[in-house]
């Protein structure tokens, strides 16, 4: 699945050639592309033909599009699942082989917005916004926690909730509700340069440690940003249909027995989580495993002494 910088690509791209237009139409060519919206394709169509779009947002792996009117505080909630894209598309373009929705506008521009998605995963769907929220956050994401690229990221917080955790670091970076929009690739990256296994435990982090953690995973994300993301295939595109190449500079993900940039030692796949966690068995020690506590042995019971027969 696409990760934050996969999306944040996604979201400076629609900023810049959807966000303050007015909907003119919208037409959903496949029902399971609003599936989660309660209302249907009908009721979808119709909440939105007419309303002016704000600045699109995005938190973690999750995009919305906010309106600038004064209609009822809602917002379109984007989720690209495995294959879906949002493409920026001159009217006159052909469709696309498995369009789901598209979205024309009241202007001159002569482009439109298409969601387009070959397993149907993803979707569109619109929701009500979190009451008194600044970005308009629908409330369906109100669980998502804020991504480490977020200006109000609170690492004390963080670093509290992952010693309580009780979990394992991968797993901890995979949780949504802890810190957004780290997926496996990044996960793999960012403990690779830090030099820690994916399986140690988050109660032997250490505030130093997991405060370096936190930095080399804004600086992959950040540097797959520079590039476009990570594109393994045709799916993983910006608004323009381009592809990222970061997976050219990955050092972890997908480098099975290829060399450690690091140590030269042959990087391993391990299965994880019906997933797989790529990492230097030299530079990313795995834990020991835990020794169960013996109890203690007693001392030996003295003799009793002899009793004497008068």
């Amino acid at each position: 699945m696409p990760e934050l910088p996969e999306v944040e690509v996604v979201r400076r791209g629609l900023e810049r050639w959807v966000s303050g237009r007015t909907v003119a139409e919208v037409q959903v060519l496949h029902p399971r592309a609003v599936r989660r919206h309660l209302g249907g394709p009908e009721d979808f169509a119709a909440r939105l033909r007419g309303r002016r779009t704000g600045i699109v947002r995005r938190r973690g792996k999750y995009l919305w599009l906010p309106f600038d009117d004064d209609a009822a505080a809602e917002a379109v909630l984007a989720h690209l699942g495995m294959s879906g894209q949002l493409l920026v598309q001159p009217a006159e373009a052909p469709d696309e082989k498995h369009l789901r929705i598209r979205v024309r506008f009241a202007d001159d521009a002569g482009t439109e917005l298409r969601f387009v998605d070959q397993r149907t995963f993803g979707g569109l769907s619109l929701h009500d916004t979190v009451p008194g929220d600044l970005e308009g956050l629908p409330d369906a994401i109100a669980h998502i926690a804020r991504d480490p690229l977020d200006p109000a990221f609170d690492e004390a917080a963080f670093h509290t909730a992952l010693r309580r955790r009780r979990t394992t670091i991968k797993r901890a970076l995979l949780d949504q509700s802890l810190i957004s929009g780290v997926g496996n690739i990044y996960a793999d990256e960012a403990l690779w340069r830090a030099r820690l296994h994916y399986d140690r435990s988050t109660a032997t982090l250490a505030r130093p440690r997991a405060a370096e953690l936190l930095g080399h995973v804004r600086e992959v994300m950040t540097a797959a940003l520079a590039v476009g993301g990570t594109s393994f295939d045709s799916l993983y595109v910006n608004v323009n249909g381009e592809s990222g190449y970061f997976e050219r500079s990955l050092d972890a993900y997908g480098r099975e027995n290829e060399p450690c940039r690091r140590c030269g030692t042959a990087m391993r796949r391990r299965p994880w989580m019906n997933r797989s966690s790529f990492f230097c068995p030299r530079c990313q020690r795995p834990p020991r495993p835990a020794i169960a506590a013996r109890p203690a042995s007693r001392p030996a019971a003295s003799p009793l002494p002899a009793r004497t027969v008068s």
